[in-house]
């Protein structure tokens, strides 16, 4: 079981159709009563130019950006490498975009 932490990018087995592919953990850590999953951004080098893509360059990454309309929740056995972890200013970035498509942010429908 990987100990993944929220901010961290790993390499995500997500399965035949969204292959292995670099996520950001955007989940807090469950606690020891909870299911063991963690909620994922998945990156994507097959941009849109969406409002709900972030761009976020780090030296790990091919270049892309986080898709939040792609969120996706995963068992924690699906992670199988760490890749880094964003710095705390991208993660706010991230986290901007992602309120935004869950419409937390107030006025969306």
């Amino acid at each position: 079981m990987s100990d993944a932490k929220r901010g961290e990018i790993w390499l995500v087995d997500l399965g035949y159709v969204a292959k292995v592919r670099p996520c950001l953990v955007v989940s807090v850590d469950p606690g020891p009563t909870d299911r063991d999953l963690v909620t994922l951004v998945p990156h994507t080098t097959s941009t849109r130019t969406s409002r709900f893509e972030v761009i976020v360059p780090v030296p790990f990454l091919r270049e892309g950006a986080f898709s939040a309309q792609s969120l996706v929740t995963v068992p924690r056995v699906k992670l199988i490498r760490r890749l880094g972890v964003l710095a705390e200013a991208q993660m706010l970035s991230v986290d901007g975009v992602v309120a935004s498509w869950l419409g937390l942010l107030g006025g969306g429908t």
